[in-house]
């Protein structure tokens, strides 16, 4: 029997790589001569270099610049084409900051990052949009790269997103070329600007007032009248903006994640064969059929076998919860309760008695 496990991350609790890992191990105690491809899934988000850039080299960029200025390391993946995989919360996550800091965040870090794997060589780049801290609709990734934002006296810019609204100017002149291609994943359409747009959606989970959201927007609307390109375009508001910046400055064009990284794992020759697909998240509803990596494995395991293994569901799935007796449980050792989830699979496909 052949088992395709593809779960995404089980947020807070697990990886997406730990959690197949932990799915396999159940299954094996069961089933052990069966065969087992894990193929940890992602959607742009988080996990997304650890499940692209499993098949190259994981390479660390040090001293890289945080969203609030400090130090962090980045990290990128070299597959073997070329690809350099980058995943912008690497080093311009919200998780990096102590304390919020809506309109001086910065995504200078994944510039350096980017800049990093341009100077190893990279001839294609993916990058992965969510869980950003900024709203500086990509400048600072953007300054990183050598574009120069000015003001009325022709001074640089600060970092961050409240200070765009000073911008007169823009100098491409040291702007450095972009590779052949640049794919910028993402599963988000929102557009940059106004109510539906990267400030007044987002702005808020990064700790932005109501005054700082009419601040960040007026910013982004000055850079969008220096840089051009289309902020109205769905998805130009994905992190924080950056996504506008990318495309205004870069030519880099947005996709949807979950599929983009479905074809690099070469999930549908893995499914194609299978008999039985598991995947699985965090919680399991409605919203996971739309765009995300749950959804996407369905989509593509249409004609085989699947099921869901996810922490909580309000659609049929396997829950840890109702594995663990209760959600404070399962949370306290969800490695444990996946493979669990495993073991509990693997008995429903024991053959029965000849």
């Amino acid at each position: 029997m052949k088992v395709v496990i593809a779960p995404d991350s089980f947020k807070g609790t697990a990886t997406a790589t730990d959690a197949a890992a932990a799915l396999a191990a159940g299954w094996r105690s069961v089933r052990p001569g069966d065969e087992l491809l894990l193929c940890p899934m992602a959607d742009g988000g988080e996990g997304t270099l650890a499940a692209v850039g499993a098949g190259g080299e994981l390479i660390e960029v040090p001293n890289c610049t945080a969203p609030d200025g400090r130090p962090v390391t980045g990290q990128y993946a070299l597959l073997p084409d070329g690809t350099a995989v980058v995943e912008l919360a690497t080093a311009s996550g919200l998780p990096l900051l102590d304390r919020p800091a809506p309109l001086t965040a910065t995504t200078r870090g994944t510039g350096q990052t980017v800049a990093a794997a341009l100077d190893r060589g990279a001839r294609r780049l993916l990058i992965g949009l969510g869980g950003s801290a900024s709203t500086d609709g990509g400048a600072g990734l953007l300054a990183a790269l050598g574009l120069r934002l000015l003001d009325a006296d022709g001074r640089r810019l600060p970092d961050g997103g409240a200070a765009l609204t000073a911008a007169v100017r823009v100098d491409r002149s040291e702007l450095r070329p972009p590779p052949a291609e640049v794919l910028l994943l993402t599963d988000v359409t929102n557009p940059l600007l106004g109510p539906d747009g990267a400030a007044a959606v987002y702005g808020p989970q990064k700790g932005a007032s109501p005054a700082d959201i009419a601040h960040l927007d007026r910013g982004l609307a000055r850079l969008a009248g220096l840089l051009g390109g289309d902020p109205g375009r769905p998805g130009a508001g994905a992190a924080g903006g950056t996504a506008y910046g990318l495309h205004a400055a870069w030519g880099a064009r947005l996709t949807p994640g979950a599929p983009a990284v479905a074809d690099l794992l070469g999930l549908p020759a893995a499914v194609a064969d299978a008999d039985l697909v598991i995947t699985g998240e965090g919680r399991f509803d409605p919203t996971s059929l739309r765009g995300k990596a749950v959804g996407e494995v369905l989509h593509r395991a249409a004609h085989t076998r699947t099921v869901v293994v996810a922490g909580a569901a309000t659609l049929p799935a396997l829950t840890l919860t109702a594995l663990a007796g209760s959600t404070a449980a399962a949370l306290a050792d969800p490695l444990r309760w996946l493979r669990a989830a495993g073991a509990a699979l693997a008995e429903r496909d024991r053959p029965g008695p000849t």
